[in-house]
């Protein structure tokens, strides 16, 4: 039954990653149908990370005492719902208001599954098996956004956002009937091991820049790729596509380096996202390397993700729910202002600004997370206890 639960789990966050960007790939049939702009639907994407953004924190606290079980089951209906009718839409103020009720379920999303996922495996094998529950989310990339885009352009937007709310109430039978219905506050994923509040904030950080950068440049990624980069609608799902496998590979390379080095691993991760997104910027009129910068982009941002999870569960100061909280919100800030630069940006300077916007942030990442050592609390305290304390408390760790 963990295999049957880890399964959907990870299948949740294929879901929820794809609703909230499939409008990126249908930007073009959304603002037609409903006679908006292509800067206006790129807000849905805005605005539902704004939302996550301002509840994340709110709603974990209120619900923390909860099965976790429960509260996945809740937030599920809710998405249920809430796609079903952006998918009915008469309007975009209607699709708007849907998507902001589905982003109130992920802001919670986030805070439980990763410590629900790892409440159900040893310590051991909780790294692989939060590796298998973000390959859910890289699968959006490679899948469902693709899938979706090319969906819509077949039939309707509309059935693209049906078939992810049909998916969704698979999954929510699923999670109810397989999910154990531990107690809140019984299981060592409550903490972290190794809590650290001043690495804990300097990863809020740099995960808010690094998110901002990769989603000034991806959510415009369909008008780069026609207009600076000389592709066709058609080749949009395509380039999509290899975008999300290398974000599937990213998610299980970042499972494998994680647990040896989460501060490398991040330092890698940051480092090679900037230089894609410079290279985009720099050699857009080239197809090939368009398709390799964006293509690293996405291993990276999918790497980071599954990454970020299981650092919180190593660094968390106080709960871990309420720890991922914040690095989600953190992660929906970067959403939020990288895809709202890009907006300010794609009718001012031209889309190929927004993957120069984000190359300069992830930049500022960069410089941040190369201070997370020296910035450690733990280290702190261990530098002020005389030598003989200090090797003791290492034996006990």
């Amino acid at each position: 039954m963990k295999v049957i639960a880890l399964a959907a789990l990870s299948l949740s966050t294929f879901i929820y990653v794809t609703t909230e960007t499939l409008p990126i790939g249908l930007l073009p049939l959304i603002a037609a149908e409903l006679g908006s702009t292509t800067s206006a639907v790129g807000l849905l994407v805005t605005g539902y990370g704004l939302v996550v953004v301002v509840a994340s924190v709110p709603l974990t606290k209120l619900t923390q005492r909860l099965p976790r079980r429960l509260v996945l089951c809740v937030l599920l209906a809710v998405f249920v719902v809430a796609t079903a009718v952006s998918a009915l839409a008469p309007d975009y103020w209607t699709l708007m208001v849907a998507r902001m009720v589905t982003a109130l379920s992920q802001a919670l999303f986030w805070a439980v599954v990763t410590p629900a996922t790892a409440a159900l495996f040893r310590p051991e094998v909780r790294a692989r098996a939060i590796s298998i529950l973000y390959a859910g989310s890289s699968l959006a990339a490679l899948a469902g956004v693709p899938a979706g885009t090319w969906l819509g352009q077949q039939t309707s937007w509309r059935i693209a956002f049906l078939a992810l709310s049909g998916v969704g109430l698979l999954i929510l039978v699923t999670i109810a009937t397989g999910l154990p219905d531990a107690p809140a506050g019984r299981s060592d994923t409550d903490r972290g091991w190794a809590p650290d509040a001043a690495r804990y904030w300097t990863i809020v950080v740099y995960t808010a820049l690094t998110v901002a950068g990769a989603f000034a440049a991806f959510t415009y990624v369909s008008p780069f790729l026609t207009d600076a980069g000389g592709f066709s609608e058609a080749a949009v799902g395509p380039v999509l596509f290899v975008r999300g496998l290398a974000g599937l590979i990213g998610v299980f390379v970042a499972g494998y380096l994680v647990s040896r080095d989460g501060w490398l691993t991040m330092l890698g991760l940051i480092g090679a996202q900037t230089l894609a997104l410079a290279g985009q910027w720099l050699f857009s009129g080239s197809q090939v390397s368009a398709v390799v910068c964006i293509s690293v982009s996405g291993f990276t941002l999918a790497a980071l993700s599954a990454a970020l999870g299981a650092r919180v569960l190593e660094v968390a100061p106080h709960g871990s729910d309420m720890a991922a909280a914040g690095t989600s919100t953190a992660f929906n800030i970067g959403i939020t202002a990288g895809a709202s630069l890009g907006s300010i940006l794609l009718p001012a300077a031209g889309v190929r600004s927004t993957a120069l916007a984000g190359a300069v942030l992830t930049l500022a990442a960069l410089l941040v997370v190369m201070i997370e050592p020296m910035v450690s609390s733990r280290r702190r305290a261990e530098d002020g206890l005389p030598p003989r304390v200090r090797t003791l408390d290492q034996l006990r760790a």
